[in-house]
């Protein structure tokens, strides 16, 4: 079938572009693609992940499925603290250990929507990622980053070690025999694989939402609700674009100062200072008009591995979920936010990002780039981006001198970065242009990848 995926990793692009092209949808590729992604992507996500889907069938209405991680009824094992040093950004501490693990709902919820959604059999979308591990994953230069500042994580432990140890390649192997017990089993057998978690997983949900909804330049914007704290924010920084204006054409000061006073508005003030945080996205869309955006993590990574997979660290994410005991079973916080813009009926753009507390600004940006100034998803991508936290602004790479200077005259100080860095989030983005000409691109930030399949 015609269409168009992005992805946060080429092989995890690639696999929902073969789906696609033998004939399944949207729904079917972006499957597929989380699933590659858990060979490709294992730093970011996996079996024991959790994610927010949003889906499009033409002719209803979207909907949400919240497939997020779950508070558990104990601890199971250990936690310590693993300091990392990003360089220029300094060193951040991490909770990690399999005590930071909580209920993955992940898989769920891929099994949830294949079944509500999908045309292809569970099976074929499970085996592209199974050829994937018996392979091996070549490292790119965003991965080989991105595995050298949380190297104290994923080398954590010797089966960690056997993974990522070795400069260059990813040996993942020892994920063949998960994976294909996810092929013949589904979602029964993540208890199978974590048995510490079997009780919990056992009373696990995949919970259906109504979305967020809000106006821009005619355009309705589709997004994700609580738990999630990152679809209020694209919201609320869209509908003070809309009510502000966009100040002129991209790039400009008058443009930068309006983003800013857009996002401290979807924040409800000045962001937070949060450490990067492993999430991944997959946005699809098909010729018949079905539109997918899924997002997915492991928090940070708890660097405990099991079958060859990082458990997550959710319950050590303290900057997102908080200092308060959390009752069993209840839906953990989160900044992900898989977004929908709609013409009319017709999707025109999906998408999503990586980056933690950052990711909502960089969705904002990208949708502003493109439907209200007009650029393809592969500009807006590529243009600097911004990002509003405590009284600053940190201005990435490639904005014009005087829009530090504006800045810094409101009263801002200002971090200016040297270039391009994944500090600014990571993002995914298919768009139907015209409702015929389809683009997708993935954010160079993150070693990302975009396909179009035009048969």
């Amino acid at each position: 079938m015609r269409g168009a995926i992005a992805a946060g990793h080429p092989s995890t692009a690639a696999a929902g572009a073969q789906v696609l092209a033998s004939g399944g949808n949207a729904v079917d590729a972006a499957v597929a693609a989380v699933l590659a992604a858990f060979v490709a992507e294992g730093p970011l996500t996996g079996p024991a992940g959790g994610g927010f889907i949003l889906v499009a069938d033409p002719g209803r209405e979207p909907v949400l499925y919240d497939a997020f991680f779950a508070a558990p009824t104990g601890s199971y094992g250990e936690v310590e603290d693993v300091v990392v040093d990003f360089g220029d950004a300094s060193t951040q501490t991490f909770r990690v250990g399999p005590g930071t693990a909580a209920v993955p709902g992940l898989v769920a919820g891929l099994e949830h929507v294949h079944r509500a959604h999908g045309r292809h059999a569970w099976e074929a979308l499970v085996q592209p990622a199974v050829d994937l591990a018996r392979e091996g994953v070549d490292v790119n230069e965003a991965q080989a980053f991105l595995h050298t500042i949380l190297a104290a994580i994923l080398q954590r432990e010797k089966a960690g070690r056997r993974i990522y140890g070795r400069p260059g390649r990813v040996v993942t192997d020892e994920l063949v025999p998960a994976l294909e017990a996810l092929r013949d089993r589904g979602a029964a057998a993540v208890p199978e694989l974590l048995p510490d978690l079997a009780g919990d997983l056992a009373s696990y949900r995949v919970v259906p939402k109504a979305p967020l909804r809000v106006d821009f330049v005619g355009h309705d914007v589709v997004t994700t609700p609580a738990p999630s704290k990152g679809g209020t924010v694209v919201a609320g920084a869209l509908a003070e674009l809309e009510a502000r204006g966009l100040g002129g054409p991209p790039g400009t000061a008058e443009a930068a100062s309006r983003l800013v006073a857009a996002l401290v508005a979807g924040y409800g003030g000045p962001a937070p200072r949060a450490p990067l945080t492993g999430t991944t996205h997959v946005s699809v869309v098909d010729a018949d008009g079905t539109a997918v955006g899924i997002s997915s993590t492991l928090g940070s990574g708890s660097g405990a591995f099991r079958h060859g997979f990082q458990l997550n660290n959710m319950l050590g994410e303290l900057d997102v979920i908080g200092h308060e005991p959390i009752p069993p079973g209840e839906r953990l916080a989160s900044m992900m936010a898989p977004t929908l813009v709609l013409a009319g009926r017709r999707p025109r753009v999906v998408l999503g990002s990586a980056g933690s507390v950052r990711l909502a600004g960089a969705i904002v940006q990208v949708i502003a780039s493109v439907v209200g100034h007009g650029l393809g998803v592969v500009d807006a991508i590529d243009r600097p981006r911004l990002h509003a936290e405590g009284e600053g602004v940190h201005l990435e790479g490639g904005w014009a001198p005087d829009v530090g200077d504006r800045l810094e005259e409101e009263g801002r100080p200002v971090v200016r970065w040297a270039g391009r860095n994944l500090f600014f989030g990571g993002v995914s983005a298919v768009e139907l242009r015209d409702g015929r000409e389809l683009a997708a691109a993935g954010d160079p930030r993150r070693g990302g990848a975009g396909t179009v399949v035009a048969r």
